[in-house]
């Protein structure tokens, strides 16, 4: 048994993905084993705190462990698909605290604030948080993706390229006009960027 483990070590990513597919439960073993730890990482970026970092990779996990017969060796390596699926998945579970969030707050504002500068300050932030939004709706699709990536997600250049499968001037080309445009934008509108 420990010779077979062993084996299993020296396989390629490519190679353990095809065994789980067949249901092999150490080739799974050995690509959490092997990419679980920079999953973490990922996940804990993206969530801010232990706990919820480890339900997401608990839950990638098990969609990988789901999903094996999907994974396209074209479309980029076994890390860089499970560290996408631990992207989208964060993405969706923040996009869902932040829905719980908003109808939290609206609950709240609808209460009597005690003082006005709190609802000042509130209604600042909110009209902040509208114009950056309504900003960013007005960049293309491919710039958007890559500023979400970086500023909303955590990702370096290089971890963008990657994901993305682009040249890394590309992402910086990107991410340099899809800023120059929000700038514009509220440049257009005698608006000061929210900072």
């Amino acid at each position: 048994m420990a010779k077979r483990t062993r084996n299993y070590l020296t396989l390629a990513d490519e190679d353990l993905i095809s065994l789980a597919e067949t249901g092999d439960a150490e080739a799974f073993a050995a690509l959490y084993d092997r990419h679980g730890r920079a999953a973490y990482s990922l996940a804990y970026r993206m969530m801010g705190e232990k706990q919820a970092a480890e339900d997401l990779v608990q839950d990638v996990f098990l969609k990988v462990w789901r999903l094996t017969g999907s994974y396209r060796a074209e479309r980029g390596s076994v890390r860089t698909w499970i560290l996408s699926i631990v992207h989208n998945r964060g993405i969706d579970q923040i996009r869902s605290s932040a829905s719980r969030r908003r109808t939290q707050d609206k609950i709240e504002a609808s209460a009597t604030k005690s003082q006005p500068s709190e609802a000042f300050s509130e209604a600042w932030r909110n009209t902040q948080r509208d114009q950056v939004r309504d900003a960013l709706t007005s960049l293309p699709p491919e710039q958007l993706k890559i500023l979400e990536l970086a500023y909303f997600s955590g990702y370096t250049h290089i971890e963008i390229s990657e994901l993305l499968d682009l040249p890394l001037g590309t992402v910086k080309g990107r991410m340099r006009l899809g800023l120059k445009k929000i700038k514009a934008y509220f440049d257009s509108r005698n608006m000061a960027v929210p900072g």
